[in-house]
């Protein structure tokens, strides 16, 4: 959209500071180096209040005790190896350049940080949403208002906060560079970002429910091995568990991702771009937290099968239909890239243009 005076100029005629403009003046320049330095100063205090919080939320307790009992990380390693492996098949799923290792560690450790936000926002208003006991639901004896307001928690908290800080990861580095090139990029990183939130989420849960093994200190076989099976009985259920939750954050925020990667491309609609993306998670993942306390306990009132069995086949079944949807999502991609990419580089296909020694075939 041009303003009326720039549509109907001539091309000769010298716009500056009247509908059009760029950095002339020395005044020009300050005004573009005080913009950037804003925003270079703000992503510096994000991530350092990333950082700040993140220290907070491990010196509670977590670094101490994986401190103490180094098996607690290697409970901590093995939860995350579902999700690491789904994150390592996206990035092969990426048909075009490879992404720098810098890039890729960067999104990483940042969504590690940003995740301290999700937790802070979740902790606040789960007691406003009744979650956490008391609230609104308390104050309203409703029968099922519990039930909707656990709903609207997850749908309206819980997802999108999550999936928002995960994109942010990749919206405050990677994102910002050069080597960013393609839409695919951003499912990558997508799935990168959901790796870190997944892996600082399964320190937390895993160090939360395991205490301190008496024989942290090995002074003999015998010790170390009474303090390893000990830490393997204590951590063992919920390191399971975490290592199926882990997948489900790889995938809601590779979709994220990918639109965040189709919006740079498309800088007229990135907003929605951006917001359909987003909503997309963050519908994937609120369905997934209030169905998965729910549908095991239903079933298992029918059907004579453990809770956790049918927990385990939940989570299957429920990642395995959007990972469904995100394969051919990438797929399609791909084949893309291939199609066009072959018609460029056929000779049959590629035209040049005629030069003042080329006879014109045209009638």
């Amino acid at each position: 959209m041009k303003d009326p005076v720039e549509a109907r100029a001539d091309e000769s005629e010298d716009l500056y500071d009247v509908a059009s403009w760029e950095p002339r003046s020395r005044l020009d320049r300050l005004a573009v180096k005080t913009h950037r330095g804003v925003l270079s100063a703000g992503r510096a205090l994000i991530v350092a209040l990333g950082l700040f919080i993140m220290l907070l939320i491990l010196g509670g307790g977590a670094a101490a005790l994986i401190v103490e009992n180094p098996f607690i990380l290697a409970l901590i390693v093995l939860s995350v190896v579902p999700a690491a492996l789904l994150a390592l098949y996206i990035y092969t799923s990426d048909i075009t350049t490879d992404e720098p290792a810098s890039l890729l560690a960067a999104t990483f450790v940042l969504a590690i940080l940003f995740a301290g936000f999700a937790a802070i926002i979740n902790t606040t208003l789960s007691g406003v949403f009744g979650v956490a006991g008391g609230g609104i639901a308390a104050v309203l004896p409703v029968p099922g208002v519990e039930l909707l307001f656990m709903m609207l928690f997850y749908y309206l908290v819980v997802g999108p906060g999550e999936e928002a800080v995960k994109l942010l990861a990749v919206r405050l580095y990677a994102y910002r560079d050069e080597r960013f090139d393609s839409v695919i990029d951003g499912a990558v990183y997508g799935a990168v970002a959901g790796l870190g939130f997944a892996s600082i989420e399964n320190v937390l849960y895993i160090t939360q429910n395991i205490s301190a093994p008496s024989a942290v200190i090995a002074q003999s076989a015998a010790d170390f091995t009474a303090s390893f099976f000990q830490t393997l009985d204590a951590g063992s259920g919920i390191t399971a568990v975490r290592g199926l939750a882990g997948p489900g954050h790889v995938i809601y925020s590779a979709f994220a991702g990918y639109y965040l990667g189709l919006a740079r491309f498309n800088p007229d609609n990135a907003g929605p771009i951006v917001a359909k993306g987003l909503l997309i998670a963050a519908f994937i993942h609120g369905t997934y937290n209030i169905l998965v306390g729910i549908v095991p306990l239903v079933v298992s009132a029918f059907v004579p099968i453990p809770v956790f069995a049918i927990f385990v086949a939940f989570v299957v079944v429920y990642d395995g239909v959007f990972f469904y949807f995100l394969y051919r999502k990438l797929a399609r991609y791909r084949k893309t890239y291939q199609r066009v990419s072959d018609d460029v580089d056929d000779p049959a296909d590629a035209s040049s243009e005629l030069t003042e020694f080329d006879p014109d075939t045209n009638p």
